[in-house]
């Protein structure tokens, strides 16, 4: 391996660290205590280990944790009433409802119900609009992420030429935005773009955000370019049991690459803690105060 491990789970404590202090500050300077409520409906088990890990890191950096669980079968109305209850809530500066939903509920309008302003998954129609416009936003929290990592290693990313595979909107539209405010040139390649493999050769920097396990192999990496691996895919191993593993293929890549993060141990911990900084971030904002430095976009 001749690339540059990124962190990511260090990177991580470190934005948490950054985030317990701003909020000590807070609560002794103010009074105020940034509060995150996160809504979970059903019992899908993946959500249900993310949403104790997040309500976890909460408490560990000084919020207030408020968490809600409702059955599976919870109506519609029953959603957007809780929603709105704590957009009125003084104590919450940020609401997360944990997806997907079950299948009754229309993600759209329960996401677009939540205020943008606690939007803390930066997910809501006026956020969107906000960041493609350069405008001040709540921005998703994985993107948010990698955007730190990369100022981290690189400085300024003004004038490099960045690929973002993916067109997600919860990951490859708002990334290549953020890029794009960096003054990168930017690419957004998917799975029909045309000769895939020569678009991303060209890039300083890829950010790999399609959901296929080890799609990138490291021929297609230009040599010393910065990777960055947002995909966590469990796939078989050959002797038993299975492992994750990123969008990219991780020896192949590491040989070539200039700097590359790991699956586990990458972007993965930087999500939680971005969720953690955009509460800070939004709890600030509504009390007029001055928004914590290196922990937005």
């Amino acid at each position: 391996m001749t690339a540059q491990l990124i962190d990511g789970k260090a990177f991580a404590a470190d934005v948490r660290a950054q985030v317990a202090q701003h909020v000590k500050t807070l609560k002794d300077a103010h009074g105020i205590t940034p509060g995150l409520a996160v809504v979970l409906v059903g019992e899908d088990p993946a959500s249900q280990v993310y949403v104790r890990s997040k309500g976890k890191q909460t408490v560990e950096v000084g919020m207030n944790s408020f968490e809600h669980k409702l059955e599976a079968d919870t109506s519609e109305t029953d959603l957007l009433a809780l929603i709105d209850q704590l957009n009125s809530d003084p104590a919450v500066h940020g609401i997360l409802v944990q997806l997907p939903l079950p299948g009754h509920l229309n993600e759209d309008l329960v996401i677009n119900a939540i205020d943008p302003a606690k939007d803390v998954d930066g997910f809501h129609i006026s956020n969107v609009g906000l960041l493609g416009t350069g405008q001040k936003s709540m921005v998703p929290c994985t993107p948010l992420g990698c955007l730190m990592m990369l100022r981290a290693h690189h400085g300024s990313l003004s004038g490099m030429d960045a690929v973002v595979i993916g067109r997600s909107n919860i990951v490859g539209k708002p990334m290549a935005q953020l890029l794009l405010g960096d003054s990168c040139t930017v690419t957004i390649a998917h799975s029909r773009t045309k000769d895939l493999a020569d678009v991303v050769r060209r890039a300083d920097i890829v950010v790999a955000a399609v959901g296929r396990p080890q799609m990138v192999p490291g021929d297609w990496v230009k040599p010393g370019a910065t990777v960055i691996d947002v995909g966590i895919n469990r796939i078989e191993k050959p002797e038993g049991g299975t492992r994750l593993v990123g969008d990219v293929d991780f020896d192949s890549c590491a040989e070539v690459a200039g700097a590359i993060t790991p699956v586990p141990g990458g972007v993965g911990p930087m999500t939680i803690a971005c969720l953690l900084a955009n509460t800070l971030t939004a709890c600030c904002r509504a009390n007029g105060l001055e928004e914590p430095q290196g922990l937005t976009a």
